[in-house]
């Protein structure tokens, strides 16, 4: 997959929340929303970052739609502009200042993470794998963040949490081993890298939408990469052919307004209100929502296996999200 938010008291995008005020500068900021955050804001950091795991398991369906018309090195830098053109509209429109300068160096680590490394090697991948097969990546995407988020933030979850993490990381790389036969390919090269940039770009975006509008962390990320993404997509256009189909251009349109754009906003929004760790797990179920598209979209065979999958992927987010 990357997706890629925040409260904002720009009510015109976001539903109005409380946010926490931004951290001082010169002082250790933690992963977005700390335990104190109010009861009545919980519910609705998880429905939002739900929706950014919906929006996101949409993302390697739309890939390979897109990858009908547009080489993939074209796929990337496209989707890649037109998603900071919407962004751009929106903080154009919105008359946003721009970033204070403490913030800029987190924000190159998302756009490397999210807006660039993770969508390059998970269609580089996806040339040669099933949507199914990488979905591994994001499996294993909750722990990963996690892990990054211990590291990045000093804060260390329950032992509990942590069980409950590593329990659905192994069903779901169980699961899809399995559907893959467990051959490792250039493509699961692709695969495990995205998956170590992309955890890098979420946590640190999460941190900085607890300090700003999440929409704006995603925002000014797709901005700083538009020069790439410009003389990426000249590049690439002159290389690789074009050939434009429906599912071409709806995978195009999916993978910019909606995995790069809409599901980056309200999953850093949904981690500004829930925490990185408890925010991430939730991705455990992304892997079998891309397997229900994949059937459904793409015409791919699911394998028997899938409701123990998703069974067992179920309860381990259930305990991950009560566990402290």
């Amino acid at each position: 997959m990357t997706t890629q938010n925040s409260a904002t008291r720009l009510t015109t995008i976001a539903v109005g929340t409380p946010r926490t005020p931004a951290t001082p500068a010169g002082t250790a900021a933690t992963d977005a929303r700390p335990a104190t955050a109010s009861p009545r804001t919980r519910p609705l950091g998880t429905l939002l970052a739900a929706l950014g795991v919906v929006s996101f398991s949409l993302t390697f369906p739309s890939t390979v739609w897109g990858l009908e018309s547009f080489g993939p090195w074209s796929l990337v830098a496209v989707r890649s502009a037109l998603a900071a053109l919407i962004a751009g509209a929106f903080l154009l429109a919105m008359r946003v200042p721009a970033p204070e300068r403490r913030h800029w160096g987190g924000l190159v680590v998302v756009g490397l993470g999210v807006v660039v490394g993770f969508p390059l090697l998970t269609t580089l991948a996806l040339q040669t794998s099933t949507t199914s097969h990488a979905a591994v990546v994001v499996g294993l995407l909750p722990l990963t963040t996690a892990a990054f988020a211990a590291i990045r933030t000093g804060r260390r979850p329950s032992r509990t949490f942590w069980a409950a993490a590593i329990s659905g990381a192994v069903v779901v790389l169980a699961f899809t081993v399995q559907q893959s036969g467990g051959a490792v390919s250039t493509g699961d090269v692709y695969l495990f890298g995205a998956l170590l940039v992309c955890a890098a770009g979420y946590t640190e975006g999460g941190r900085l939408a607890a300090q700003m509008p999440g929409w704006q962390v995603i925002g000014w990320a797709l901005i700083l990469c538009l020069p790439l993404a410009v003389v990426g997509s000249a590049v690439a256009l002159a290389y690789e052919p074009v050939h434009l189909t429906a599912h071409g251009v709806i995978g195009l349109v999916w993978v910019a307004a909606g995995s790069t754009f809409f599901g980056l906003y309200v999953w850093y929004r949904g981690m500004a209100e829930i925490g990185i760790p408890r925010a991430s797990q939730l991705q455990l179920a992304q892997p079998l929502l891309t397997l229900v598209w994949s059937v459904s979209l793409l015409g791919e065979q699911l394998s028997p296996a899938a409701p123990l999958a998703a069974a067992g992927v179920l309860v381990c987010i259930a305990v991950t999200q009560r566990a402290k």
